[in-house]
């Protein structure tokens, strides 16, 4: 069992039930029938919330138990999300798919698998796809409220404005902010938060 079932592996979904309060902060963007990709989902708390709104949702998570727990976590909120098990290293992100990317604290990523990433999620979004994500930034180090304990994994604004820099960049904020987010995410926390459109 690797590190992220064991986490999982708890009756308590690890970093809680509730929605990203960015991206609730963010719904009014939300129109019913979009298609979304929620990258690395995890117990599905932001799959199964955007499904909630009305969205088309595919859910891509690495571990099965936590894709079990989002499963049980859609049924009891009455929704259908689709769920797909994949290593994001080796998965097609393919082209002009989604109306919209949640990509909330997927820092696992080292600066070569992000790369890969942020290519493919430029890559899916549909021509004025939407791309609503939060990071760390590498001040969290010394808040050691969630994320990994590597400086290389966090976001500064020039690094997501070099990153995302083809597309139109309509909010892009670091600051620092209570989060509670299961036992995962809980305190003080160094966050950055973007809102970006693909250029159509």
């Amino acid at each position: 069992m690797n590190k992220w079932d064991e986490r999982y592996a708890s009756e308590e979904f690890y970093f809680g039930t509730k929605p990203n309060d960015f991206l609730v902060s963010q719904r009014l963007l939300l129109k019913p029938g979009m298609s979304c990709l929620a990258v690395a989902d995890g117990e599905g708390r932001n799959g199964v919330w955007l499904a909630q709104q009305g969205l088309r949702v595919l859910s891509v998570e690495a571990s099965p138990v936590a894709l079990e727990k989002a499963r049980k976590l859609a049924e009891q909120r009455g929704v259908i999300v689709e769920f797909e098990q994949a290593d994001l290293s080796q998965w097609q992100w393919g082209e002009n798919r989604f109306d919209m990317v949640a990509a909330i604290f997927i820092q696992f990523a080292d600066p070569a698998l992000r790369e890969q990433m942020f290519a493919g999620i430029r890559r899916c979004l549909k021509p004025g796809g939407l791309l609503l994500l939060q990071g760390y930034t590498p001040r969290q180090l010394e808040y050691k409220t969630g994320g990994p304990p590597a400086a290389e994994n966090m976001y500064t604004e020039a690094l997501l404005r070099e990153a995302f820099g083809d597309m139109e960049i309509i909010h892009l904020r670091e600051h620092d902010d209570h989060v509670s987010e299961g036992a995962g995410h809980s305190g003080i926390s160094a966050l950055i938060d973007l809102v970006a459109r693909k250029v159509a």
